[in-house]
């Protein structure tokens, strides 16, 4: 009896840790520039993010197993002095999965070139919402919410805003922080003017076309393939009114960095008009990623 209450406990245990889980992150640690580095640090390293980002409660919803949010955390470890002080480069992506499909769309492939912090084996990655600990558990809980309002964002309308504001508060607690990447002077491409662009209302036609792309253009592709090109065609000249105001903004190049080569495809079948009118379009939007459109205008 005693034995089947204790595996009782353990299932039901089991089942709220389940649900209290938001994303499926992840995670390496890579250091190919570094000699003799301390493999068993790094993996240790590496497990405690994982646990961080995996354990937490990011969102106020529970998420079944199969609903977790996918998104990969790579970082290379530029330097390290072989105790505590790490210099890292990281990669953050997410994606969703696309309606009636096994597909995955790519919503978010950031680079952090300052991802840099403090960290000893086997120190508890304390955090919180309300002021700042230390650097790593600030940057994995920042982007961490980035990567969970993106995902709202792609299947309601701003419904990411709650956790964009998470993300913002993490940046507040930092200002005082020695850490680079958390302030509006240092650059205009660092987390700081990220959220700025993601809670700044003129910045809402991109917002809104992340929702729109993916809930009516590529969630209704696998019933309806032309239907949803043509919304996607559709929708883009929106994101001209943020351009001729705010052009490079941050948010635009996160946009385009996510979902150019999936532009590329999707238009790629379209009609010979449609593709050029899209290339002169996404040429003039995203000046980056000229070489990729101009597969369009070779598409048959």
């Amino acid at each position: 009896m005693i034995k089947k209450l204790v595996l009782l406990g353990f299932f039901i245990a089991a089942a709220v840790f389940s649900k209290a889980q938001d994303l499926n992150a992840r995670v390496q640690v890579l250091a190919p520039q570094l000699q003799n580095n301390n493999k068993r640090a790094l993996d240790a390293l590496e497990t405690t993010i994982r646990d961080f980002l995996n354990g937490r409660k990011w969102s106020t919803n529970n998420f079944q197993s199969q609903e977790r949010i996918d998104c990969n955390f790579v970082l290379n470890i530029t330097d390290w002095d072989g105790s505590a002080n790490f210099k890292c480069e990281a990669q953050i992506q997410s994606s969703r999965p696309i309606y009636g499909t096994t597909y995955n769309s790519t919503l978010l492939n950031l680079s952090d070139k300052d991802f840099n912090f403090n960290y000893t084996e086997g120190q508890p990655l304390d955090y919180s919402d309300q002021n700042f600990i230390n650097n790593l558990s600030s940057l994995l809980a920042y982007y961490a919410y980035i990567v969970v309002g993106m995902d709202y964002d792609s299947f309601s309308k701003f419904g990411g805003t709650p956790y964009f504001t998470k993300a913002q508060a993490v940046v507040n607690n930092a200002q005082n922080s020695t850490f680079a990447g958390w302030k509006a002077f240092e650059n205009l491409r660092n987390r700081y003017w990220l959220v700025e662009n993601l809670t700044n209302k003129d910045y809402n036609p991109i917002r809104e076309t992340i929702y729109e792309y993916h809930r009516n253009g590529l969630d209704i592709m696998a019933d309806n393939r032309n239907k949803g090109r043509k919304e996607i065609l559709a929708m883009l000249p929106q994101l001209q009114k943020v351009d001729k105001q705010k052009q490079g903004s941050m948010l635009s190049q996160v946009f385009f960095t996510a979902k150019a080569d999936e532009l590329v495809n999707i238009i790629g079948s379209a009609d010979p008009q449609e593709r050029v009118k899209a290339y002169n379009l996404l040429t003039s939007l995203d000046p980056p990623n000229i070489a990729k459109y101009e597969l369009l205008k070779k598409a048959k």
